[in-house]
C-alpha cells in the first residue's frame, strides 16, 4: 500500500554494475541470520517515509514512488513518499538527519545530496557520510543534453557552432547538481559562454526550456524522457561516456572531439538516519537490493530511463565516500565556487 504526500516546490562502468548486480543479489544469504533477527522483531509497525528531496515529477520522485508501492508490498506495511524540495536537496537530506533513528524514516537521494553539495556550498546542515546510513544503492539515473525546439541544431556539434557565432545567446537552466556541473563543465571544454540559470527543481526548468525562456539544460531520462517523446523538446546527446540502452540512438557528449573524456553520471540510492538498528538496515537492504535486482521493478523504473541494480549497504558506503571525492574533482574544474 502506498499513500503520497507532495510538497511544494548527476559513471559507473558496466563491469562496475554487474559487480554490484552480483553481489547484491548474493547478500540475501549472507545476511540471512540477521533477516530472522528482524522478521522476529515486528518491523515495520507504522508506517514507513520516504523522503525525497526533489519536488514531484522529478526522475528521482517517479523511481520513489514505485518504490515505496514495492517495498510496502515486500514488508506487507505501508510506505508514504514525502517530497521535501529546495535548496538543490538541502532541507529534505537535513530532514531525514535529524529524523529518529527508528527504521521509519529512510530517504531517497542522489549524488546531488551526497556527492556534489559539500562543494557545491560553503556549509551544510548535515553530513553525507556521519549523519546517514547506508541502505542499498538501486541505480543510475542516466542524463541527456535536450535542447528548444526552436535552436535550429540538431547535434552537440552544431550546437556549439551556433553558441560561437551568437556569443552570449546560449543559456542553460539546472534542476540538480548534476545540471549544474554538467553546463559548466560544457562551457568550459568546449570554450563557448553559457549563461546558467539554476531552479529549483527540474520539472519548472523543463517547463521554461519548452517555453523558450533557456537554450538547453541537462536532465535525467527519468523526468524528460517522456516530454522528448512527445516532441515538445529535442535531446541531442547523453552525458554518459557511452550510450545508454535505455537511449541508444543518442550519442554520447564524449563523441564531440573537444569534449573527448566527457562522463558524467547521476547515481540514486537509500539511506537511513544514522544510528539506525543493523538489524532494521538489513532487512530494508534485502527488500531494497532485491527489488533493485529483480525483474519487476528493473522493467517498471527502466521505462521512466532508469537503470536499476542494488547494492549491500556497506558498497553504499563506501561508493559515496569515492563520490564525493569525484565529484569535488569534478566541481573544481569545471571551475565552480562554493555558495
Amino acid at each position: 500500500m502506498q499513500t503520497t504526500k507532495n510538497a511544494t516546490e548527476p559513471s559507473v562502468a558496466v563491469a562496475s554494475r554487474r559487480r554490484f548486480i552480483s553481489i547484491g543479489a548474493a547478500t540475501g544469504l549472507v545476511s540471512a541470520a540477521p533477516w530472522a533477527f528482524a522478521q522476529d522483531s515486528g518491523y515495520p509497525k507504522q508506517p514507513i517515509r520516504i523522503v525525497v528531496p526533489f519536488a514531484a515529477g522529478s526522475g528521482t520522485d517517479a523511481v520513489a514512488r514505485i518504490t515505496g508501492q514495492m517495498l510496502g508490498e515486500a514488508l506487507k506495511g505501508s510506505v508514504i513518499v514525502d517530497n521535501k524540495a529546495g535548496a538543490n536537496g538541502v532541507i529534505g537530506a537535513e530532514a531525514v538527519a535529524k529524523a529518529p533513528p527508528d527504521g521509519y524514516t529512510l530517504f531517497m537521494t542522489t549524488n546531488t545530496t551526497h556527492s556534489a553539495n559539500p562543494s557545491l556550498m560553503k556549509s551544510l546542515p548535515y553530513d553525507p557520510v556521519k549523519d546517514f546510513a547506508p541502505v542499498s544503492r538501486m541505480g543510475n539515473l542516466p542524463f541527456m543534453l535536450v535542447v528548444n525546439n526552436d535552436l535550429p541544431v540538431k547535434s552537440v556539434a552544431e550546437l556549439l557552432a551556433w553558441g560561437r557565432a551568437h556569443p552570449g545567446k546560449l543559456t542553460y537552466a539546472s534542476g540538480n547538481s548534476t545540471g549544474i556541473v554538467c553546463g559548466a563543465t560544457l562551457s568550459r571544454m568546449s570554450g563557448v559562454p553559457m549563461l546558467h540559470v539554476p531552479y529549483k527543481s527540474t520539472p519548472p526548468a523543463i517547463a521554461d526550456l519548452i517555453g523558450g525562456q533557456v537554450s538547453m539544460m541537462v536532465v535525467d531520462l527519468a523526468a524528460g524522457l517522456a516530454t522528448v517523446k512527445a516532441g515538445k523538446m529535442r535531446a541531442i546527446a547523453v552525458t554518459t561516456q557511452e550510450r545508454t540502452k535505455l537511449f541508444p540512438e543518442l550519442p554520447p557528449l564524449a563523441d564531440t572531439p573537444e569534449l573527448k573524456g566527457f562522463d558524467i553520471t547521476s547515481w540514486n540510492g537509500v539511506f537511513a538516519p544514522a544510528g539506525t538498528p543493523r538489524d532494521i538496515v538489513l532487512k530494508l537492504n534485502k527488500a531494497l537490493s532485491g527489488m533493485a535486482n529483480g525483474a519487476a521493478f528493473r522493467e517498471r523504473v527502466a521505462k521512466l530511463g532508469f537503470d536499476a541494480f542494488g547494492s549491500t549497504p556497506e558498497e553504499l558506503g563506501a561508493f559515496t565516500v569515492s563520490e564525493l571525492a569525484k565529484w569535488k574533482k569534478l566541481i573544481q574544474a569545471a571551475g565552480i565556487q562554493p555558495e
